[in-house]
């Protein structure tokens, strides 16, 4: 395989890996009301675990206040035991045709906790590109030491390995720069 090859490769897995803790981050509770709050909640839909996203509209009519309307009106019960058994921390109200959620303004301290935690999503993302970069590199030095590509190609794949780490812990550090800074606003 060509020293390109394995750099789209680990090119593609490292983007995965940027993309996936975006969408971690999506999920983690902000001062604001937010679907990507409960839009992944698994609820047990007719004996099939089913997303949330898939059940009902999900919308934020206010900055405090998140609206879910059921597709089958017969399912508000299963999806509030599902937001209830979730560690959202928010209990739902119902009227029997829409969900209520009034997710309440976050303490300083537990903006702190969540800060922290977006911390470690992202060192988790960092330590992804890393072992991404070392597989890229050992399939290089394979294909080097099987004599099917030159020292020169494989000394310019691990630079561009570690280039290309250096560029995706840029976009993790700006999505943690981000979503610190909304967690962070009052």
């Amino acid at each position: 395989m060509a020293v390109d090859d394995h750099l789209l490769e680990a090119e593609d897995k490292m983007e995965r890996a940027v993309e996936h803790l975006k969408s971690e981050f999506r999920s983690v509770r902000t001062g604001h009301a937010s679907a990507g709050l409960v839009e992944h909640i698994k609820v047990n839909y007719y004996g099939a675990p089913t997303e949330l996203r898939q059940m009902a509209t999900i919308t934020c009519p206010e900055p405090l206040l998140i609206v879910i309307k059921p597709y089958d009106p017969s399912s508000i019960g299963d999806i509030s035991k599902a937001i209830q058994a979730s560690d959202l921390g928010i209990t739902p109200s119902s009227d029997g045709k829409v969900i209520r959620l009034a997710v309440p303004p976050l303490s300083e301290e537990r903006r702190k906790q969540i800060t922290h935690q977006l911390k470690e999503m992202s060192e988790q993302a960092r330590v992804s590109l890393r072992n991404t970069r070392r597989d890229c590199i050992k399939a290089i030095d394979a294909d080097k030491k099987g004599k099917t590509i030159g020292e020169d190609d494989a000394k310019k794949g691990h630079d561009d390995a570690t280039d290309m780490v250096h560029k995706y812990e840029k976009l993790i550090d700006q999505a943690l720069e981000t979503k610190t800074k909304e967690v962070m606003e009052t």
